[in-house]
């Protein structure tokens, strides 16, 4: 008894040590607690170059849908090869260690701005709705709302405000490459089909299992899938492929240029800014973002393309890199 008196002491401060230097176990993706404790870096980051990254088998597929908008048809069926993928959309903290590593300066930061999604709160002199879109001189993705608002976290948030020439830029420096439209609908689908028209991403008890937009578009957000607005990537289950956010948060980059019927989308196209004058080619954007409603844009789904001015940076697309493998390779571990 006295010895456990004596001891009882030096074992306390010992397990308190104990305690405080045990890792903290950080909830895993997939989830808001999740998104919400994750830094942006995956672990092995700085050592790996395929940290972050999930394997797909390749295979034979029918991109596209019937049960879509015109430009959604199906033409046919492709064959992809194996590729690794970012698991989540590129984050704000790994798009600024490339920029620190490489001194890399942003279309946005050349061009002086970028179009940001801003709610109309009022109907134009003729009754009609406002745009939605307004080009904002020293916007760029450290400031994405803006250069009166504070600078951006470099945090799991997807980075945006982001041009493909940047994506590109990005993807060379980790010796990836961006997917093409093929590549991108093979990985989202996991295996199974897109949702059609009408569908959106909710589970049984109709929940939002994505981040997109409920209420009135585009006045209110009432952010029912618990985010008004961008959210941090990773915050709801991943796909058959252990891919998140291929559906929502925000539209991504992919390497085709867009072909085919173009359809209008009025106040809703943030290229009637034109930043650039002349423009550039419309470049394939692929699985919605948090902008896309069921009431206007319904573009929440695997099949669904969309087309964005290669040179215009915008508040509602990223990315995301893939590595092929070559023809008759292991394809890592």
């Amino acid at each position: 008894m006295r010895w456990r008196l004596a001891a009882g002491g030096g074992l306390a401060l010992a397990l308190l040590a104990l305690v405080v230097a045990w890792p903290r176990a950080v909830p895993e993706l997939g989830s808001r607690a999740g998104c919400l404790a994750y830094g942006g870096l995956p672990p092995g980051w700085d050592a790996d170059p395929l940290a972050g990254m999930a394997l797909i088998r390749g295979g034979r597929f029918v991109p596209g849908t019937e049960g879509g908008y015109p430009d959604e048809r199906p033409l046919g069926a492709v064959e992809v090869g194996d590729f690794w993928i970012d698991r989540t959309e590129v984050t704000r903290a790994q798009f600024a260690a490339f920029v620190a590593a490489t001194g890399y300066v942003t279309e946005a930061e050349r061009q002086g701005g970028a179009a940001l999604f801003r709610a109309p709160l009022e109907n134009a002199a003729d009754g009609s709705a406002l745009p939605w879109w307004r080009y904002v001189e020293g916007a760029d993705w450290r400031h994405p709302e803006g250069p009166d608002a504070a600078p951006a976290a470099l945090d799991a948030h997807p980075v945006t405000l982001v041009t493909l020439a940047d994506a590109q830029a990005y993807a060379r420096w980790r010796g990836n490459e961006l997917p093409s439209e093929a590549e991108w609908e093979y990985a989202a689908r996991a295996g199974g089909d897109s949702a059609r028209l009408g569908e959106a991403p909710l589970d049984a008890e109709g929940r939002p299992t994505a981040n997109y937009w409920q209420g009135v578009f585009p006045v209110q957000d009432a952010g029912e899938d618990g985010f008004a607005g961008l959210a941090p990537s990773g915050c709801f289950a991943a796909n058959g492929n252990g891919l998140y956010d291929m559906i929502g948060n925000v539209w991504e980059w992919t390497a085709d240029a867009q072909w085919g019927r173009l359809i209008g989308h009025a106040n809703g196209d943030p290229g009637q800014l034109r930043a650039v004058p002349g423009g550039s080619r419309p470049q394939v954007i692929k699985g919605g973002s948090w902008l896309c409603a069921s009431t206007y844009c319904a573009r929440y789904r695997a099949a669904a393309r969309e087309r964005q001015e290669a040179d215009l940076a915008t508040s509602h697309v990223g990315f995301r890199t893939i590595r092929r493998i070559a023809t008759g390779g292991t394809g890592g571990s």
